[in-house]
């Protein structure tokens, strides 16, 4: 089984380009999908509607990224019992800071032009380790902004193959289905490492303190240089 970390941030257009791609792997793949979200998601409606199996996790006041990795050994196994033949797993970069992808596990980083042209440089791990970046909405921008945003890309991640999609009408979406294929089979995480830490944890707020103040401020706390 394939299995595909696909990330990036809020509404860059991930489950479209992905309801896309998997219409063309279904023709003779069975595909599966696990969607990690924070506190609520429909996404999974517009999979079930594309006959297509998915599992759905909400990590709710927990870091989406700690959520991620203390569950896709269990998501792993679901897809082999299921014996799909590709697993996604899709999450939301909420942070921009975040890590969702392993050594040796083909990763994806979905971004789109309209979120700014210098976004690119704003965004981390999930960019700057991926192995494929899709880059959407290019149909609403002129060629020049493209072009720019995508040298922007390119410069925060020097090695990634780079595609653009319409999540809309499909455009690409044979393509980047192709470009799966790439991806390498796994059955097991045993000995896996991410390919980045983490966001860092843990502090007082992290496990639910809501005081202000200095005195109610212990753990991994970071401060500005006001001087």
């Amino acid at each position: 089984m394939r299995l595909i970390t696909v990330a990036g941030p809020p509404s860059s257009g991930k489950t479209s380009v992905l309801t896309k791609v998997i219409e063309q792997l279904t023709k003779h793949q069975k595909v599966g999908v696990v969607k990690f979200d924070c506190l609520t998601t429909t996404d999974n409606k517009i999979y079930e509607e594309k006959g297509v199996k998915v599992k759905v996790g909400l990590s709710g006041g927990l870091c989406p990224d700690h959520f991620f990795v203390t569950n896709i050994e269990d998501a792993l196994e679901w897809g082999l019992q299921e014996e799909f033949d590709y697993l996604f797993t899709e999450s939301a970069g909420l942070c921009n800071r975040c890590s969702p992808h392993i050594k040796d596990v083909f990763a994806v980083c979905v971004i789109d032009n309209l979120s700014g042209i210098n976004t690119p440089n704003k965004i981390g791990p999930m960019l700057k380790y991926a192995d494929l970046v899709v880059i959407t909405k290019s149909d609403i921008v002129s060629q020049a902004e493209r072009e720019v945003f995508a040298y922007q890309v390119r410069i925060t991640n020097k090695n990634a193959k780079i595609i653009h999609v319409n999540g809309i009408t499909g455009q690409g979406a044979l393509e980047l289905s192709h470009l799966m294929e790439e991806a390498s089979s796994i059955n097991s995480l045993k000995n896996k490492m991410l390919r980045f830490t983490m966001p860092a944890a843990l502090c007082s707020y992290c496990l639910g303190e809501r005081e202000i103040g200095k005195e109610f401020q212990i753990g991994n706390v970071k401060t500005m240089d006001w001087r």
